[in-house]
């Protein structure tokens, strides 16, 4: 009889005759059955949708696949995976015969947005590529599926010749082609580099001596600010559209003097970027230690400079963060803006933040590739502002 025409709520599990799979097995034998009419089978089959969940990104609702379309890239299915858990499921809507024509050209907006894109074919400039930065920062930039071909500049005077670097680089399994150039000390980069930047899309710029212990920003700046002269004079007359991600220290000083150099040429003064992304990403890892959450998932939106305070994290904006008791601030204060003193005196004067630095500046350079390459992306750095 029919389920409908029954007092039983819901299907109910019936036991069958003992022959009745004799047919098909051969020897008879009972078996629970689940019966369900025809009908009910049908509605639920038609009333089944893949699940959507909110993004806190943008608070709109997506299936798995859809988020891990538009997430391909920055982050692993692993993470994709735990931040999908995190996400609040979204509130089914009832089914409509016939959507009206406003609605059709949304959800078709919106499939657009989360198509996949192809990888981008750019290329990337290391200047300082051999350096203690340099090295690991080549490395990370060479297994970003949107750089093409990767150049490895540095003076002859570095720990290991660029082109072995390079060599070392080009057995790793990416499609890069990875090239290494040297120059002697004392040359200008003007004259030596027409090759290695020509046709750059972005050019990373951790050259210049490591601060050590007792010396102040000021004394680092006349060192460091010739060097970055030398580099960004080269790439306006060889790349003048490319973005350069200046690691350069102090960072507050090199930044605004590079874009005045700019500025002078006619060129775009926002095309030099200060990297400031490690204040980010230790902000990030501070605070998920204090709440045991996962870092990958939190952003701290750091304003200000890159040197003690004026590094001013904004631990407010962020969901997570907000939580921890305001007491506790002004201490995960002073442990972001004291960190790079932290891991100097740690090393023992010996070097500074080298690894940390290279994840960070490829975290900020993969970004500016990925946002070439027509994805969304969002970065704090320090760069020429008007606000005041």
């Amino acid at each position: 009889s029919s389920h409908f025409g029954s007092r039983e709520p819901y299907p109910v599990a019936r036991e069958r005759p003992a022959d009745h799979y004799s047919s098909c097995c051969g020897t008879p034998r009972s078996a629970l059955c689940l019966c369900l009419p025809r009908s009910l089978v049908l509605s639920r089959l038609l009333n089944m949708a893949p699940e959507k969940r909110i993004d806190s990104e943008d608070g709109e609702a997506y299936t798995f696949e859809e988020l891990t379309a538009f997430y391909k890239g920055k982050y692993k299915k692993a993470a994709l995976e735990a931040y999908w858990e995190t996400c609040k499921p979204a509130k089914r809507a009832r089914a409509k015969a016939e959507p009206e024509p406003k609605a059709k050209a949304k959800a078709k907006a919106k499939a657009k947005a989360k198509e996949a894109k192809p990888a981008g074919n750019f290329k990337v400039c290391v200047c300082g590529g051999a350096g203690g930065i340099g090295q690991p920062l080549s490395l990370l930039m060479a297994m970003d599926p949107n750089v093409g071909e990767l150049c490895i500049f540095d003076l002859n005077i570095a720990m290991v010749p660029p082109a072995g670097v390079a060599t070392d680089l080009s057995h790793i399994e990416r499609k890069c082609k990875v090239t290494g150039y040297s120059m002697e000390v004392g040359k200008n980069p003007i004259d030596h580099l027409e090759e290695c930047l020509t046709g750059c899309h972005l050019v990373l710029v951790p050259a210049g001596v490591p601060r050590k212990p007792g010396m102040t920003r000021d004394d680092l700046f006349k060192t460091n600010a010739g060097i970055a002269k030398g580099i960004v004079e080269a790439c306006a007359k060889f790349c003048p559209d490319a973005v350069l991600g200046m690691i350069v220290n102090p960072v507050n000083s090199v930044v605004p003097a590079m874009a005045e150099l700019y500025k002078k040429k006619g060129l775009d003064p926002m095309k030099i970027v200060g990297i400031t992304t490690l204040d980010i990403v230790r902000a990030n890892k501070f605070v998920g230690e204090i709440t045991n959450k996962n870092p990958n998932f939190i952003n701290i939106p750091v304003i200000g400079g890159h040197a003690g305070t004026t590094i001013i994290p904004l631990f407010s904006q962020d969901k997570i963060a907000k939580t921890i008791p305001e007491d506790q601030i002004p201490d995960l204060d002073k442990h972001v803006q004291n960190a790079g003193t932290d891991v100097v005196d740690a090393k023992g004067g010996k070097g500074s933040a080298t690894l940390s630095m290279a994840y960070a500046g490829a975290r900020f350079g993969k970004s500016v590739l990925a946002g070439l390459a027509g994805r969304r992306r969002v970065e704090c750095a320090y760069c020429m502002s008007d606000v005041t």
